[in-house]
């Protein structure tokens, strides 16, 4: 379900979003504080009632609702609950059949809404004056920015990481979406992998070289250039760099670079080649290679499924 999937990713913001300005705390709310099961056998125990007035985001998950069933005079608090957050400037969303109770709320009317696809038979009888949109995952349905629609079963994922970006950063949402592999996981976890965390040593001379680095990796011939600053013989230096690090010179270095052009490509609206120029590469052909090799995608492909959506292109 949406709102336990929901609730997980965004109270990560609180439990680790360590230095962030803003921080998001879930709540699960409904008519009734008393447990109950869903529609598919799963006991939900609400948090809250619908006493709560003071939310700065709401979120409508999905509902069951059989086709041959008329919303018509359905969650009648749960709409005046809804319609009260908005009129006091509240975010409100939607996740895959919740739009149908918005559409019933009569917000979404002259407005673009998502939905799952299933639903548009409902919203082109029921709610004609909506625009449905089946193809979109993530939509604004107006009151400039106050009411966001979501796609299908599996769009919550896209609104949780658009919520971060919007209240907590994109920096924030980046890690989430790593961390809870959200977005297109066709390739499997490896383009939501960092950079492994070098291993704690004692090494002064390799530490020196290591926050040398880190302002410089995009010098040019950069191994030879910490050989030579290091002081050590050639052979000397990768030896103690491998011991101490776990990573060769070599290694260290483009995954130095290919962590720095992920965060230009999840941020920044400058070219592949800009990019490969950027950190070091003057060929952007063997820097998408390498960026494949290392990341398990073009990046290309990269930027499509990890530019947070909402953000400026």
């Amino acid at each position: 379900m949406a709102a336990f999937g929901l609730h997980e990713v965004l109270g990560d913001t609180l439990r680790n979003g360590r230095g962030l300005s803003r921080q998001i705390q879930p709540v699960l709310v409904a008519r009734e504080q008393g447990s109950f099961r869903s529609s598919t056998g799963l006991q939900v125990t609400p948090e809250q009632g619908l006493h709560v007035e003071c939310a700065d985001v709401v979120v409508v998950c999905d509902i069951h609702l059989d086709q041959d069933e008329s919303p018509q005079g359905r969650w009648r608090e749960e709409i005046a609950w809804v319609h009260r957050h908005i009129a006091a400037g509240a975010l409100v969303c939607s996740t895959c059949s919740g739009s149908v109770l918005l559409a019933e709320a009569g917000l979404l009317d002259g407005a673009e809404a998502a939905s799952h696809w299933s639903m548009a038979d409902l919203f082109r009888d029921r709610y004609p004056t909506v625009r449905f949109r089946p193809e979109r995952i993530l939509c604004d349905s107006g009151r400039a920015g106050q009411l966001i629609t979501t796609g299908g079963a599996s769009a919550w994922q896209d609104l949780a990481l658009y919520l971060i970006a919007r209240f907590c950063g994109a920096e924030e949402a980046a890690r989430v979406a790593r961390l809870f592999l959200l977005g297109d996981r066709g390739y499997g976890q490896l383009p939501f992998a960092s950079m492994a965390r070098p291993r704690q040593h004692s090494d002064a001379a390799i530490s020196r070289i290591q926050a040398w680095l880190v302002d410089n990796y995009a010098t040019p011939n950069p191994v030879s250039a910490m050989i030579e600053r290091s002081g050590l013989s050639v052979r000397s230096f990768k030896r103690r760099f491998s011991a101490a690090t776990g990573y060769t010179p070599v290694e260290y270095v483009q995954a130095l670079r290919v962590e720095e052009a992920k965060q230009m490509l999840e941020r920044e609206a400058v070219t592949i080649e800009e990019i490969s120029a950027s950190v070091g590469y003057e060929d952007p052909t063997f820097f998408r290679r390498l960026f494949k090799r290392r990341a398990g995608v073009t990046p290309a492909q990269y930027r499509q499924r990890n530019r947070i959506r909402g953000l400026p292109a």
